[in-house]
């Protein structure tokens, strides 16, 4: 088992900033890729961006690269998203997650990842 917590959201303006965090805890986490991702209000959830277990690697949708980047700390065991340059269509509830899998692998499915955090909320204001 893997718990995680993510923190950092909050109300920000357009073209502001935010860093999220996720803290995890129960297993080793350098074994584990990390991802994040959102689900704003009537919307299916997404993917936002995904690091190998090493961070070595990642990969980011469309919509987000050039703004956010997302980073990891194994000795922390922490994973990162910084993103800049918000809008408004980034209000979301954003999640962390973990896949127990090796190599430079960046998963981009929801139904990939194993342990999922509890969410936070960004809002970004016009």
């Amino acid at each position: 088992q893997v718990q995680l917590v993510e923190s950092g959201g909050g109300l920000v303006q357009a073209g502001g900033s935010l860093r999220l965090s996720c803290a995890a805890s129960g297993r080793t986490f350098s074994d584990y890729a990390m991802g994040w991702f959102r689900q704003a209000p009537g919307r299916r959830r997404e993917f936002v961006a995904a690091i190998s277990r090493s961070g070595g690697r990642t990969n980011y949708a469309d919509s987000v690269k050039g703004r956010f980047t997302i980073s990891r700390d194994n000795a922390k065991n922490t994973v990162y998203l910084r993103m800049n340059s918000l809008k408004p269509e980034d209000t979301a509830v954003f999640y962390c997650a973990a896949r127990p899998i090796g190599g430079l692998s960046v998963p981009t499915m929801e139904l990939m990842y194993d342990y999922w955090g509890q969410g936070t909320q960004v809002t970004v204001s016009s």
